[in-house]
């Protein structure tokens, strides 16, 4: 076992290898991670796993292009097919038939898509902050996005993230940037959103006729304050997913899990226990 808390164990997905954190028992829970600089499966759901495993079994990825997971030199990402082949390849990896899937952000987008091809190997589907929805990239996405390898930098991208600034410490910013710092991580990075960015924020949206046949038990959590997804978002795909409901969490970002930690996993659990 390695000593760095950010790899798990890796499972051949394809032509390479998935970095993913497997903990716990019971029905299985995929848990997959944003799209931040310096993100990994790990950075989202640290301290989400320890306090799930005792009624799940947690699986949270490293999406390829992300984290630890290997990410091939000539690897041609294809939004968002590239993801949803990587978790179908994992979970069959893993011997896992079906699952619940908690999505954040970008991971919440996959959700969507993973429910939309695949409705057979999902139950209950919890989307967190998440895209997946025709707009237009704010300022705030776009610099996080376009993310320079500087201390500065990553402090004004987690600054964005939180509604509460005390969750911003010197302490994050040096794990994100480190992070960052790892040998082709930035390199990774940069291809997936090159500007001009509208683009990938817009290959995550499924057609509205496409969201309508998407069946599972659907819970969208935002946080009211949220400066990096407009919480509008989560409306609009309320209003077109036949079976979901919708929970604003007022002082509250784009980091719901970390800003209301204990309220995000009641949530959860109560939702994929039904």
């Amino acid at each position: 076992m390695s000593e760095n808390p950010e790899i798990g164990q890796f499972v051949q997905t394809g032509t390479y290898r998935t970095n993913v954190h497997v903990a716990g028992s019971g029905p299985a829970m995929l848990c997959l991670h944003g799209s931040g600089a310096g993100v990994c499966a790990w950075a989202n759901w640290r301290t989400f796993i320890p306090a799930m495993q005792d009624r799940f079994q947690i699986i949270a990825p490293d999406l390829v292009g992300f984290g630890y997971t290997e990410t091939p030199a000539d690897f041609e990402f294809r939004f968002m097919d590239s993801w949803v082949d990587q978790i179908i390849a994992l979970m069959d990896g893993l011997g896992i038939a079906k699952a619940h899937v908690v999505g954040n952000s970008f991971g919440g987008s996959l959700a969507l898509w993973l429910a939309a091809k695949h409705p057979d190997r999902f139950e209950r589907l919890v989307l967190m902050g998440p895209g997946g929805w025709p707009v237009r990239v704010n300022e705030n996405l776009e610099m996080l996005w376009d993310f320079k390898p500087t201390a500065e930098h990553m402090k004004q991208a987690m600054s964005v993230m939180a509604w509460n600034q005390a969750l911003v410490t010197d302490e994050l910013v040096a794990m994100r940037l480190k992070a960052c710092s790892r040998p082709g991580a930035l390199d990774h990075f940069h291809k997936l959103f090159p500007a001009p960015r509208q683009r990938w924020l817009d290959a995550q949206c499924l057609p509205i006729n496409v969201l309508q046949t998407i069946s599972h038990e659907t819970l969208l959590v935002h946080g009211r304050d949220d400066r990096v997804v407009d919480p509008q978002v989560s409306w609009n795909l309320h209003q077109h997913l036949p079976n979901s409901q919708l929970h604003t969490i007022a002082k509250c970002g784009h980091w719901t899990m970390i800003e209301h930690g204990p309220l995000f996993r009641r949530l959860v659990a109560d939702h994929c226990s039904g």
